[in-house]
């Protein structure tokens, strides 16, 4: 696909008419059991056989999922109640099947200055997705492109559609990369290939996504969701506090030499010998039964 179409399909969105002030939302209420109507960017629900998988959709259909700053608020505000709830194990960010989130809203971001940006610290929230402390999946379907593949990139975990592209489109419009994009995307597939995204503007396949390491697995498009919630319930079969220990392990290893990411990791390993739930899971081990973990 040419640059010039990639920009196209990256900025397609269109601004929002008459954008509804955001709504606040009472933290006691179980939100994403039934009210979906309480973020207007958004849907959020619970799935799973014991509800135990959250679930947030960007719902920007018209506009491909473009990222605005309002949809990333509505992101952030559902995942810190995620996180606060004790029932929910793990979280699924998805789309839909053309897009998972064709980019930022080049609307919204046209007439920024430097000043301004600074200021504001422009899209500096973005990131508080990738300090949600319970795991991440992103199911991915469509395109995944500039802010999209940024996004899908702050989550633990990739799983992508069949016909899933990913890419960072931002040089065909003047710009670079301003959410993570030329910081993970090289740690997930090497210098060579993220140069050559960066630069051109290209896509890759899902095929080739999960080839170079940026995708974990490829499923046909309609079951994506599917298995990210299996996959979130695997995770939930083990002990929160074990997980949480070895999800902020494994991503020391991008901030830390080898050395100090060994050190740090024998430390949450020795750590987990406080842990009740360490004893219950080696002792059901040994008792060939399936533990009863209870996050303490």
């Amino acid at each position: 696909m040419s640059i010039s179409r990639v920009s196209q399909v990256l900025f397609s969105c269109v601004s929002h008419a008459a954008r509804k002030p955001q709504q606040l939302i009472a933290p006691a209420i179980r939100y994403y059991s039934c009210q979906t109507d309480s973020y207007e960017f958004i849907k959020v629900e619970a799935k799973g056989e014991k509800k135990n998988v959250g679930i947030i959709t960007l719902n920007r259909p018209k506009a491909l999922n473009a990222l605005c700053d309002q949809l990333m608020n509505e992101v952030n505000h559902a995942l810190e109640h995620f996180n606060s709830d004790s029932s929910i194990a793990a979280v699924v960010i998805t789309g839909n099947e053309k897009a998972f989130a064709a980019g930022a809203d080049i609307r919204e971001m046209k007439d920024n200055s430097f000043a301004t940006n600074l200021k504001q610290n422009f899209i500096g929230h973005w990131s508080g997705v990738a300090n949600s402390k319970k795991p991440l999946i992103a199911a991915v379907n469509g395109y995944a492109l500039g802010g999209g593949n940024e996004l899908a990139m702050m989550c633990d975990i990739i799983y992508a559609g069949e016909k899933a592209k990913f890419g960072q489109p931002e040089i065909a419009i003047g710009t670079i990369p301003g959410a993570g994009g030329t910081q993970r995307l090289p740690r997930a597939i090497g210098k060579s290939k993220a140069m050559e995204m960066v630069l051109t503007g290209n896509m890759i396949s899902a095929e080739e996504a999960v080839t170079s390491g940026l995708v974990s697995k490829v499923f046909p498009a309609d079951k994506v969701v599917e298995e990210a919630v299996k996959l979130g319930e695997k995770i939930a079969s083990h002990s929160p506090l074990v997980v949480a220990l070895a999800k902020e392990a494994v991503n020391s290893a991008y901030e830390t030499t080898l050395h100090q990411g060994i050190q740090f990791e024998r430390r949450l390993f020795h750590s987990t010998f406080s842990l009740a739930d360490r004893k219950e899971g080696m002792a059901a081990f040994l008792e060939k039964r399936a533990p009863n973990y209870t996050n303490q």
